[in-house]
């Protein structure tokens, strides 16, 4: 296969799997990171080639500049693959001129943007007759009394923009439990610059929470897909998949194939919902445009989005395919999941019991692959080093 496909980001283990799943196919992977430090995904013995960039963020323009040079030279043009967010919105505002030399599924500029949102997400999910959680804007008329009224405590204040959010506070959301606690949130939010939300928080544990994975070819039509169930999180209750399974849940297919194919959607999407334990319904909580974190789980299910993503662009789609039994396989990110259940048990959440009787399940791994070691073992270094830099520290 002559078109190689570029990553964008190997120094978290989504990047290093997308090129693993590439790689097994015999697809040239050419790694794209801005710094050498800690980009153990780009020790996969898949990865056939690694380049350094400018800083998407410090110097975009010379980014876009060094993505278009390297494309030039290639005898077919690349598939581009982000794997962050930060990257799916740079490629966003310049999606015109990098789909000149680049394979890009999306071909409506903005429409990334716009579904990593969340205020344009809950707007558009709104319009569309999606179920979201009760929503109160900052710049509303009455903003305590309704939060007080509609929302009511506890409840959470919610980025626009999760990744500027994530790289400042290092969390998803701030969950207050008064008006004070409100203020402080809110001023913390202004202090930095960025806009939020408060959001009401539907009721459910962490194994409430669901998503719906898909890809959506050039003709904005659902091809493949599944449903996963999330068990465990981290940070707890609020945070990203740490140990998840794929789960056949028909209802998420119904609501969120119809909601991808009317925005116009192509290429692969994950949207998170959340059970109301109460009511049993689902809401609309987020949508990734990207590959996420268990990306390896859905690989072993039988959806290797990525493979799926690069044989549509080149022009040989792989047939329709959809996951509809429970296979009872779990991804699982065991560094992060072992932070999650010392929170989870100091908070009564979950008993040792539940947790231990919950392992006995067949795993992918976020990092560690028998047949590729090197990453797993580079990441462990990276981690080494930083338990060491916080020892000497004190």
């Amino acid at each position: 296969m002559n078109n190689k496909a570029v990553i964008l980001g190997s120094n978290y283990y989504i990047g290093l799997s997308a090129i693993r799943c590439l790689g097994v196919h015999g697809i040239t992977t050419v790694a794209v990171d801005y710094s050498e430090e800690n980009t153990y995904g780009a020790k996969s013995k898949y990865c056939s080639e690694r380049l350094i960039s400018p800083h998407y963020k410090e110097d975009p323009k010379g980014f876009i500049r060094f993505l278009k040079d390297y494309a030039k030279r290639q005898s077919s043009p690349p598939v581009l693959i982000p794997c962050h967010d930060a990257y799916v919105e740079i490629v966003d505002e310049y999606l015109s001129e990098l789909q000149e030399c680049f394979l890009i599924p999306q071909t409506d500029k903005g429409l990334y943007t716009k579904l990593m949102n969340k205020e344009t997400l809950h707007r558009l999910a709104m319009e569309k007759g999606v179920t979201v959680p009760e929503t109160v804007r900052v710049n509303e008329e009455n903003f305590f009394e309704k939060v007080e009224s509609m929302i009511k405590f506890p409840c959470i204040v919610k980025p626009v923009d999760s990744a500027s959010f994530v790289a400042k506070f290092r969390r998803k959301i701030f969950k207050v439990h008064n008006k004070e606690e409100l203020e402080k949130a809110l001023e913390k939010a202004q202090d930095a610059d960025l806009e939020v939300i408060v959001q009401r928080i539907i009721p459910g544990f962490d194994d409430h929470m669901y998503t719906f994975d898909a890809y959506l070819n050039q003709e904005a039509k659902v091809t493949h897909w599944t449903t996963c169930q999330k068990y465990r999180q981290y940070p707890i209750n609020f945070g990203a998949s740490v140990y998840t399974g794929q789960k056949h849940v028909p209802e998420l297919y119904e609501i969120g194939a119809k909601f991808l194919e009317e925005v116009g959607y192509k290429g692969f999407a994950e949207i998170e919902f959340k059970k109301d334990e109460e009511t049993g319904e689902f809401y609309l909580i987020e949508i990734n445009v990207r590959i996420t974190n268990f990306n390896n789980m859905l690989y072993k299910v039988g959806l290797n989005m990525p493979y799926i993503t690069y044989r549509e662009l080149t022009g040989q789609p792989l047939e329709p395919k959809a996951i509809t039994e429970d296979t009872n396989i779990v991804f699982w990110y065991a560094f992060e999941d072992l932070l999650a259940i010392k929170d989870y048990i100091k908070t009564g959440q979950l008993t040792l019991w539940e947790v231990l009787a919950s392992l006995f399940k067949p795993k992918a791994y976020a990092i560690w692959d028998w047949n590729d070691p090197a990453p797993g073992f580079a990441f462990l270094q990276n981690l080494a080093g930083k338990i060491l830099k916080k020892i000497t520290r004190r």
